[in-house]
């Protein structure tokens, strides 16, 4: 087998077990304080105010993530990021306010660099025509994380209107475990330069960095160059949009099914449900992407794709609309939206509608960004995700203030607006694409002419 594809696999198996540690912990964290608040007056940290910290961080550690990659090499980084997470979950065995945010703001500066080197890696393992295979891979893979956490807590929670200290410790024990052992599958990754190098640009290889001053000048002026050009400020609109859906899909939505009362007995136990569907969806859609890899970039693109997402996060959100009420994420509420009893089987429809809109997002902007900025790799993946964060710690501050309904129209007007600006840069690419290879045939004419 390709030495580079059993990189990709090692990565999916990394991130699938460190982040169904944190994704389950993120899914159920609102849920989770509110029980210890209720048990320990003393503790007033808030889940809402703890993502917030962790997204405001992320986006600002962002612009050093190229510079300390550039001395680390993306395999070392991962393995610093991967630490910061499973410090994070340890904190929860300890309840403490400032323990907490502490926990969250080092987990923003993990997150950034583990994220940035991920991207990074993805796109030293992969050449124009495996870079949506393998994108569409790792996004299955790493959404499995969905499953596993979220189905733990569902048999967890199942009968609690309360989630007690005992079943908490239990929890928090095992997602501290799991999250351990995705650290130890990245251990396992190979140095890119066992490899064949893609990229001119990629000869500099983990042990061959350049460990000087100018090297972390030079990747943080890249990042800054490469923000600035048209077609990643348009980008930026779409990458604004997929922070502001997955702070709502990763840390909104599933509580507040658990917090409308009149769903039932079951509406906590749902929360982890909710996150299982949410996995799902995920990964149906990097499944099918995945596989319909490079055939759908060459021949109908990548724009159709994320129109598709755009649509079925629409759909989800006039559902979600019609059956939770407005202020079901602001904490338990007796009130009704349009569906009076609230429905269960909808709201996890809407959880797997959310999680495959997503997928449709995540997969594309992977593809282009490993693709068409390749040789740019790192500086594009690290924009990436600091738009992506802004918006997601914006969002979440915004949570703590505002209900469902205001939430969705702003999520429809910037899914919108990031669709279109997606669609442009797609268009904008393979019109110069197909001009390149026009070039090359007609010198090619030219030369046999000759």
């Amino acid at each position: 087998m390709d030495a580079r594809f059993i990189n990709i696999l090692i990565l999916g198996f990394g991130f699938m077990f460190l982040f169904t540690a944190f994704q389950t912990m993120g899914n159920i964290e609102k849920t989770v304080l509110d029980s210890i608040t209720a048990d320990d007056p003393n503790f007033t940290g808030d889940g809402y105010i703890s993502l917030a910290i962790i997204y405001a961080v992320f986006a600002i550690c962002n612009w050093i993530a190229p510079p300390v990659i550039s001395l680390t090499g993306p395999r070392c980084a991962m393995l610093i990021g991967a630490v910061a997470y499973c410090g994070f979950m340890v904190s929860f065995l300890w309840p403490q306010t400032w323990l907490l945010y502490t926990a969250s703001a080092f987990l923003g500066v993990g997150a950034a660099i583990i994220w940035t080197a991920q991207g990074a890696f993805l796109s030293r393992c992969s050449d124009e025509t495996t870079i949506s295979r393998n994108s569409g891979i790792f996004w299955a893979m790493l959404q499995m994380s969905m499953f596993f956490g979220n189905l733990f807590v569902y048999f967890q929670f199942q009968g609690k209107s309360h989630i007690d200290e005992a079943t908490r410790t239990l929890v928090f024990s095992v997602l501290i475990g799991v999250g351990i052992l995705g650290f130890i599958f990245l251990t396992a990754l190979r140095p890119v330069h066992d490899m064949s190098v893609r990229h001119a640009s990629d000869i500099e290889t983990d042990d061959e960095l350049e460990t000087t001053s100018s090297t972390v000048v030079v990747a943080f002026k890249n990042s800054v160059n490469l923000f600035f050009t048209k077609e990643m400020l348009l980008l930026g609109l779409t990458f604004f949009y997929t922070g502001l859906e997955l702070s709502f899909f990763s840390g909104v939505y599933s509580p507040s099914i658990g917090f409308t009362i009149q769903i039932g007995e079951s509406a906590k136990q749902l929360v982890g449900l909710s996150g299982i569907c949410i996995g799902m969806g995920e990964v149906f859609g990097g499944i099918a992407f995945g596989l319909l890899g490079a055939r759908t970039s060459t021949k109908i693109g990548r724009d159709p794709i994320v129109i598709l997402g755009f649509i079925i996060h629409i759909i989800a959100f006039f559902l979600i609309f019609l059956n939770l009420p407005n202020a079901a994420n602001l904490g338990d509420t007796k009130d009704i939206a349009y569906l009076d009893p609230p429905l269960a089987s909808v709201a996890l429809l809407c959880s797997f509608l959310l999680g495959f809109g997503d997928s449709c997002y995540n997969t594309q902007i992977y593809s282009l960004l490993g693709g068409v900025f390749a040789k740019k790799s790192t500086e594009a993946f690290s924009i990436f995700k600091f738009v992506q964060s802004v918006a997601a710690a914006l969002s979440f501050v915004y949570s703590t203030h505002i209900g469902l309904r205001t939430q969705m129209a702003i999520l429809v007007v910037f899914g919108t607006i990031g669709t279109i600006a997606f669609y442009t840069v797609e268009w904008s690419q393979r019109r110069k694409e197909s001009a390149e290879k026009e070039m090359i045939k007609s010198s090619d004419d030219h030369m046999m002419a000759s």
